[in-house]
């Protein structure tokens, strides 16, 4: 093992040229992968995380009762006990109702929260704008387009009232965007006390909102918690209302895929071309070695330890390019407020991948010049060379 390795070694530094041209093929086709496979799985996070980032991802709603859910409480804790793979849990209640404006009455969307447990979904003391969370009962904060358009203020009060006559006054603390137009010109933000207060529902809410640690196992999980809760609720989860945002991410894979299968393939057969003419161009060196002793399987070990060594080298310059091609596209593809376009994340193990595909595509593509240089016979190869 050790002759033909120091043999392909030698045979590398001495075909100077011909090395580098295959390196040069490695590296940037490497590269590529690397790039383009980071890009996109940037691309699908960043995608995912402003559509359903800060948002109920499995969401639990009454099929009964007018909508409320009672003893949620002890559901929640259930969830929590039976079902794994949850990052946050939520009771709200959500209900229409009108906002009395001297002689005009605007319609907005009331929703109540434990801010304790909604902020790692929706991350509301980021959002605030000015002023600060309604936690106090009577307190509220508006979306900014809302305050817009009815020239609200911090410490205004509002006469709130819903179809069914229930009626109080609250008191805007805050001033929130959410960064959703629709929710902006709507919501009215209340802890969960103060809505069920508002509303005369004491004891009951109209939904429970969840994120899960891995967002595509969000269906399966939501399968788990209809099976534990039974029929009396409606599960849903954002992958059946976003069919469209997977049809997209699974084509973005499918791409990927394809452009990194095609990359693989040209840096095979780049490999195996050149190495098939340095056998013709070793020949008489091969046969030499041969008619010292050298075997057949030492003289393809030669061939195959130039693949190996290649792709060895090819790959950790390629992976070195290809993570500098995404640093560079961070800086200079930025927003107007200097953000990435797209946040590209390190994937380790896409990369170890990617590295491992370079070695293994390398040593594979030496397998013909290598079973060439086998069948050389060294009488003939001397005789004509």
């Amino acid at each position: 093992m050790k002759f033909p390795l120091k043999i392909a070694w030698r045979f590398l530094k001495a075909g100077k040229g011909q090395t580098l041209l295959i390196l040069a093929g490695i590296a940037i086709g490497i590269s590529v992968q690397v790039f383009i496979g980071l890009l996109i799985q940037g691309l699908q996070i960043s995608l995912v995380d402003s559509t359903i980032g800060n948002s109920s991802q499995v969401t639990i709603e009454a099929k009964e009762n007018n909508g409320e859910i009672f003893g949620y409480e002890e559901k929640e804790e259930d969830i929590r006990r039976e079902i794994d793979g949850l990052e946050e849990i939520s009771p709200t209640l959500t209900l229409p109702a009108f906002i009395s404006l001297e002689e005009e009455q605007e319609s907005a969307v009331v929703r109540g929260f434990d801010f304790e447990k909604a902020e790692g979904i929706y991350g509301f003391e980021e959002k605030i704008t000015e002023g600060s969370l309604p936690l106090q009962s009577g307190e509220v904060m508006v979306g900014v387009g809302l305050a817009e358009n009815l020239d609200l203020a911090i410490g205004d009060s509002l006469e709130v009232f819903n179809f069914q006559g229930d009626q109080g006054e609250v008191k805007i603390t805050g001033l929130f965007d959410i960064g959703v137009t629709d929710l902006n010109d709507s919501w009215l933000v209340s802890g969960l006390g103060t809505a069920q207060e508002l509303f005369q529902r004491p004891d009951s809410i109209t939904g429970i909102e969840i994120q899960v640690e891995e967002v595509f196992d969000a269906d399966i999980i939501g399968e788990d918690i209809q099976a534990l809760l039974g029929e009396d609720v409606q599960v849903s989860n954002w992958k059946d209302a976003n069919q469209d945002l997977l049809s997209g991410l699974q084509g973005q894979d499918i791409s990927s895929i394809m452009i990194q299968i095609f990359v693989v393939i040209a840096v095979v057969l780049g490999i195996s071309s050149v190495l098939a003419i340095s056998v013709l161009q070793r020949s008489k060196q091969i046969g030499i070695l041969k008619a010292m002793g050298v075997n057949d399987r030492s003289a393809s070990l030669i061939f195959l330890f130039q693949g190996l060594i290649l792709g060895i080298m090819g790959g950790l310059i390629g992976i070195g390019l290809g993570l500098a091609l995404s640093y560079s596209f961070m800086i200079f593809a930025t927003n107007p407020d200097g953000s990435p376009v797209v946040e590209i994340v390190m994937n380790y193990n896409f990369i170890a991948l990617s590295f491992a595909i370079a070695v293994v595509a390398s040593t594979l593509a030496a397998l013909i010049p290598a079973k060439k240089s086998s069948k050389l016979q060294p009488i003939e190869v001397i005789r004509n060379g």
